[in-house]
């Protein structure tokens, strides 16, 4: 692992493959009644989010609380950035209070590679999402529920998801979502697909590792997952599509085009829905659908992540006692 996590680009096929096997023994941590390791006790956690959030800010700061560090949430709204505190002010505010790792969200694409390479801090920084560049934690847990239903629980560890189809269909420009599962999906051995109107699909996506796609019913059969993204309105500054209903038609999943799935494939959302256009209530009810699924694999995957970066680089937890690796056990 790398000092930083920024972009799903930076992960090898083996670091990937590290991080998804390390959450799936964080995921073990849930299962007791105790959920806590003190991996990262007397670390201090910062989670600054420069935009609004619930899955991934809550996600972060309870990850980092399982491992026991310390964790102070900024948030823009309410603090000197309101005053007109830049980035680097806020940044050696930060580094000042002894921050060990920066989670940031920022509107800027590129703000937590600037944060990284700065010199302002000296702690980790894990990206959160910025602008409409990447979230590389999002990819990472998507990646971790297609290999649990896909591959299995402990049948996935180890392994990559090789030979798998994955379709992401939606708003791909605005998406920063779709840009790291790309990279990580790619990176870890699937074909991936993306679909999507064409005022949605973003310039130079010729250059990506993926196919393109206008047709979804065509692509639908094929597909081991179907990942439906939101359409960002808040990021819209013209009309892409005539119409919502135009577009759900075209473009949204319901319980028809979930039919002509294959038996064993699984429904994806990164949240938060928007009901009755990119997804129809019957899809995002049924159990083909992993959108619940995916937030609380969000919270074993950023634990591994916020592990990997500050304690170590093998799994924390094993199942083997004899080389156990946890405080618990020393």
């Amino acid at each position: 692992m790398q000092r930083h996590l920024i972009s799903a680009a930076d992960l090898t096929r083996d670091d990937a493959v590290l991080i998804l096997d390390t959450a799936e023994e964080m995921a073990r941590v849930a299962d007791r009644p105790i959920k806590k390791l003190p991996t990262l006790r007397g670390r201090t956690v910062v989670n600054l989010f420069f935009e609004d959030s619930t899955r991934t800010r809550i996600s972060f700061e309870a990850a980092a609380k399982r491992l026991s560090a310390d964790v102070i949430n900024f948030s823009a709204k309410g603090s000197s950035v309101s005053k007109g505190e830049s980035l680097k002010d806020t940044a050696l505010t930060l580094e000042a209070m002894g921050a060990d790792a920066v989670v940031i969200r920022h509107h800027a694409s590129g703000a937590p590679y600037r944060l990284a390479n700065s010199g302002w801090i000296d702690g980790a920084v894990v990206n959160a999402g910025d602008g409409t560049h990447e979230h590389p934690t999002q990819a990472l847990l998507d990646a971790f529920t297609m290999r649990r239903r896909l591959v299995g629980r402990d049948a996935g560890l180890g392994k990559d998801l090789a030979g798998r189809r994955i379709t992401i269909v939606g708003d791909v420009l605005h998406s920063r979502v779709a840009r790291s599962n790309v990279l990580l999906l790619h990176t870890l051995g699937a074909e991936v697909t993306l679909v999507a109107p064409p005022t949605l699909v973003p310039v130079g996506v010729g250059s990506w590792p993926c196919e393109i796609s206008y047709d979804l019913d065509a692509v639908l059969p094929k597909s081991d997952a179907v990942m439906m993204l939101r359409v960002q309105r808040e990021r819209m500054n013209a009309a892409f599509f005539p119409t919502e209903r135009e577009y759900a038609r075209r473009y949204g999943l319901d319980g028809d085009r979930m039919a002509k799935m294959p038996e064993h494939s699984v429904v994806m959302h990164p949240g938060p829905m928007n009901r009755g256009m990119e997804i129809t209530a019957e899809v995002a009810d049924s159990p083909r659908c992993t959108a619940v699924e995916q937030v609380a694999n969000g919270v074993s995957i950023r634990m591994a992540v916020l592990y990997l970066l500050l304690g170590g680089s093998e799994p924390a937890v094993t199942t083997n006692n004899a080389t156990a690796r946890t405080e618990e056990n020393k």
